[in-house]
């Protein structure tokens, strides 16, 4: 089957001498975004062949801790949305969402995030 329509999403990585990120730009031609900056971002594939995920974390030198605090609290309640949506198992999503709060209340985020 033809593929009629694509959609780019690239990544830019700025990288010092010991290859530690120290910039992140991004692009997604459906969303009219180009090279926008970033401090973090978490890419997951799924390989079929392998029947796994791929992973692949990065954040430059400039992402306060506080903020990746956020930024994975954030990731793991739209991981659980997504998962309800991709899934239709509502009492797992919210089992996860449960952990949300209790990633965010033990992380002290919930006044952070209002």
């Amino acid at each position: 089957m033809a593929v009629s329509n694509t959609s780019k999403i690239e990544f830019e990585i700025g990288l010092d001498e010991n290859k530690i990120p120290e910039t992140i730009h991004w692009s997604a031609t459906d969303g009219a975004i180009t090279k926008d900056e970033s401090k973090a971002t978490l890419i997951s594939v799924w390989d079929a062949k392998q029947k796994e995920s791929l992973y692949l974390p990065l954040w430059t030198k400039k992402m306060p801790v506080d903020e990746m605090k956020i930024f994975f609290h954030q990731t793991l309640v739209q991981m659980a949305d997504t998962f309800e949506r991709a899934t239709n198992d509502e009492k797992m999503s919210a089992t996860m969402r449960d952990f949300c709060e209790y990633f965010a209340e033990k992380l002290e985020l919930e006044d952070k995030n209002k």
